[in-house]
């Protein structure tokens, strides 16, 4: 199969896959809510942003190990493929068992992240079970990411969205029956321990060598490659993770714990619209992976380019809903006490985009091992995000946590990111970036202001409403880019790549 051929299938397994996992998550929150009350989501959104912390015992090794198997499994090489797998197989392990012990010494200090201990009983039991299933997930997930390095997601897909689906329907069930908060939990953990055995199964069949038991000693350029790529990952890992788990962390110290609960939902539809949308970008890193150790600079160069027209088209509309829709949705699903005011939803927003439109950039980094140059940019971000936050906080409430984390991204990840790649990675100047990313801005506010007046004609929050105005904010801000760019050669890029695919379908069935 062709890189565009594989990407399409990753990228479509990805999509449909996330669409039906976010139906049932919103059915389970429903649910969870119901039974289990505020405090309870507050508990579940403050454990899974700790455990996010701690799984920085990562180190970053896995990107820097998959970053390593784009060239051998290009050239089919399975002596190099074995050797890597066997480190990461030895590295993840140690990772899970590591991950498990921190999280056990950690327990007795939970009360120093809750401004107030809740009135729920377990607490501390309840923390080593989301330790459990951080831990666990480690054991023989390394096999999935030799399935995807090898341009395979879409298999890797399959299997996570199918138990994933199957845990929430028992989750539900259990709840409704037992309203209890542990078997929740439990069934959890044997969700992530049975989807780990089966891809792992499925990778012994893909990748036979795997099987193989004889030990390859790791070559001193395989080591220093991962050596300097993990010391890299591992600074941006720090400060990604500093600066998306100290949200709720922050919220639940400074402001309190139930608006840990109502940032919780918004969290979860602004997370599973980024998770809906990374599926789509990092179903393309192997394949752009494959590119980088194949093509020359300006065929790199031309791809970001129309990948990242694609990054502004997904990231433009779908900004534009939240803010139009996000409180009408929440008042829907879980009711008005659950709501931020309308200027934190559009800081919301705003950093959702902003986050969303480094996806691009980050796949072409990445899938170009551009680890080690920018390494200091997410510690010094982790530490502005981190000031910022606590100092806004204290006199804006949750607003001043977003806050935070929009100057930070501003300030350092805006430009840091695309100036490193351009410079790096296609050997030019990132001016031409810039022009974009400032178009691309204003198109959006421009789909933004448009739909959100358009939208003010409905005043009431019925579901048919709700739906009328989904169709609105989706079709009037495509409407104004296909206009803008339909002569681009971004937009007769992936015309042309419709066009063909649904010519390619007809003409198999005839």
């Amino acid at each position: 199969m062709s890189r565009i051929s594989k990407s399409i299938k990753n990228v479509t397994y990805a999509f449909v896959g996330q669409i039906f996992a976010l139906i049932i998550s919103f059915f389970s929150r429903i649910i969870f809510i119901k039974i289990l009350g505020a405090e309870y989501l507050g508990i579940n959104g403050l454990f899974t942003n700790i455990l996010t912390m701690l799984s920085l015992a990562e180190l970053g090794i896995g990107e820097a190990i998959t970053f390593s198997l784009y060239k051998p499994l290009k050239e089919k090489n399975i002596k190099n493929c074995t050797m890597l797998m066997q480190l990461y197989k030895k590295v993840y392990y140690i990772i899970g068992i590591v991950i498990f012990l921190i999280g056990i010494l950690f327990t007795p200090f939970l009360e120093y992240f809750i401004g107030e201990m809740p009135d729920i009983s377990n607490i501390y039991f309840i923390f080593i079970l989301f330790v459990i299933n951080s831990s666990v997930s480690y054991f023989f997930s390394y096999k999935r990411n030799l399935i995807i390095a090898d341009q395979n997601r879409y298999i890797a897909t399959l299997y996570r969205y199918s138990i994933y689906f199957i845990m929430n329907v028992f989750q539900i069930i259990y709840l409704l029956l037992f309203n209890d908060y542990i078997g929740f939990l439990l069934i959890q953990i044997i969700s992530t321990i049975v989807e780990n055995l089966l891809i792992s199964k499925k990778a012994n069949k893909m990748y036979p060598y795997l099987k193989n038991k004889e030990k390859i000693r790791l070559n001193e350029e395989y080591k220093k490659t991962i050596k300097n790529n993990t010391k890299a990952m591992m600074m941006h890992k720090v400060g990604s993770a500093i600066v998306i788990s100290t949200d709720n962390i922050l919220l639940s110290k400074l402001v309190n714990l139930v608006a840990v609960g109502i940032y919780s939902n918004y969290y979860l539809v602004i997370n599973a619209l980024h998770t809906i949308f990374s599926q789509i970008f990092t179903s393309l890193t192997a394949s752009v992976g494959n590119l980088c150790v194949s093509e020359k600079k300006e065929k790199q160069e031309s791809i970001f380019k129309k990948t990242n027209f694609l990054n502004f088209w997904i990231y433009s509309i779908a900004t534009t809903s939240l803010i139009c829709l996000f409180n009408h949705l929440i008042i829907l699903w879980v009711g008005e006490k659950y709501l931020f005011d309308f200027y934190t939803v559009c800081l919301l927003g705003i950093n959702f985009y902003i986050t969303g439109m480094r996806k691009s950039v980050s796949v072409f980094r990445e899938a170009s091992g551009l680890f080690y140059i920018d390494r200091w940019k997410a510690i010094v971000e982790a530490i502005v995000n981190l000031v910022f936050s606590v100092i806004f906080a204290l006199k804006f409430g949750a607003f001043g946590v977003f806050l935070g984390t929009f100057i930070s991204s501003i300030t350092v990840c805006v430009w840091v990111e695309p100036f490193v790649l351009y410079k790096y990675g296609f050997n030019k100047n990132f001016k031409y970036y810039v022009f974009k990313y400032l178009e691309y801005i204003i198109v959006t506010l421009i789909n933004t202001i448009l739909t959100f007046f358009v939208l003010k004609i409905f005043n009431d929050y019925s579901i048919f409403t709700f739906i009328l105005k989904i169709l609105i904010s989706i079709l009037l801000p495509n409407t104004i880019i296909i206009i803008l760019y339909r002569n681009s050669n971004e937009y007769k890029y992936y015309k042309n790549i419709l066009l063909k695919q649904t010519f390619n379908k007809k003409h198999t069935k005839n």
